[in-house]
């Protein structure tokens, strides 16, 4: 029977804004949804996606395991392999653990009514593997209270910055001091190349640019602390488990209800970073380490012996 690999991670408070080109007006705002009858922020998963390929494409060795590229001078992506084949999953990081879709038209469409006979219609083609790492969109760990920030752009800062160039431009952003949670899954065995797991849980250890889109945002990205579970259950059944207690500090109340209820197994659980501190986690008898890193390295190590990547 297959084992699954389950995660969810809570960011490192800090201040998000601008993590997408929208405005309204001259307001720059976050994404937004109700959540628990409140409204929070939310950041999506292809960001956090995008964030793990920026991270294999700076830490790995040799580009040539990713068969996408960002080329920051172009400002543009380059393809070792433009055409996705399943065989470009042996070959390509990316391709094996994100996936790929590539939607092309039928050479020629035929509309029977004007050509007052029947032609055979030339389908189009997509070229496409699901996803085996699958990331659920961010939400924040508190609700929006809706704060802005005014600013203004200096006289002169670009030439499109005020009708006549002389005077400074107002704008507004929506900021939102707060943490971001979110989950992931992944079977390594339906990977090509089973070892690219552990590579997966480097790129979520290490992650820091996340949705962000000018130098002005900076936002912690990488764990502050992670609960990973490596089972043979197929649900995760602890997605969104993150909360703050009434003192305000981090806390896993669903999880920790779930571990007692014997819907998870104490066992499967590896718990790391300040969570690890929480009086009612100590109880259970998981997992625990003092970092994020040591939690990764500990799932890296059943990882490997499990699935016989070991030497």
């Amino acid at each position: 029977m297959s084992k699954h690999l389950f995660g969810i991670v809570v960011t490192h408070h800090g201040t998000a804004a601008n993590n997408r080109g929208e405005t309204e007006g001259n307001i720059t705002t976050l994404q937004k949804l109700l959540w628990h009858g409140e409204v929070h922020t939310t950041m999506s998963a292809e960001s956090i996606r995008y964030a793990i390929r920026w991270y294999w494409q700076r830490s790995l060795d040799q580009k040539s395991k990713l068969n996408r590229s960002w080329d920051d001078k172009a400002n543009a992506h380059t393809w070792t392999l433009p055409n996705f084949t399943e065989q470009s999953c042996s070959s390509f990081v990316d391709d094996d653990v994100m996936g790929f879709m590539s939607a092309k038209a039928g050479a020629e469409e035929s509309n029977d009514a004007e050509a007052g006979q029947k032609k055979k219609r030339t389908r189009g083609t997509c070229d496409k593997r699901r996803a085996r790492l699958e990331i659920t969109r961010a939400i924040s760990l508190t609700p929006f209270a809706g704060d802005i920030t005014f600013n203004a752009a200096s006289v002169g800062a670009t030439p499109s910055a005020s009708s006549t160039g002389k005077d400074p431009v107002p704008y507004g952003t929506e900021i939102h001091a707060t943490r971001y949670q979110y989950g992931f899954a992944l079977t390594p065995e339906e990977l090509a190349d089973k070892s690219r797991a552990l590579l997966v849980l480097d790129a979520i250890a290490n992650l820091n640019e996340v949705a962000g889109n000018h130098a002005r945002f900076l936002f912690d990205y990488s764990p502050e602390s992670i609960i990973l579970r490596w089972t043979d259950d197929f649900a995760p059944r602890m997605l969104y488990g993150f909360a703050l207690s009434a003192d305000g500090k981090l806390a896993a109340p669903d999880v920790v209800a779930r571990v007692k209820s014997g819907d998870i197994r104490a066992d499967e659980l590896i718990i790391g970073g300040s969570l690890a501190e929480h009086e009612d986690v100590k109880a259970l008898g998981v997992k625990l380490c003092p970092g994020v890193k040591a939690a990764v390295k500990e799932a890296k190590t059943r990882l490997s012996n499990d699935l016989g990547l070991t030497k």
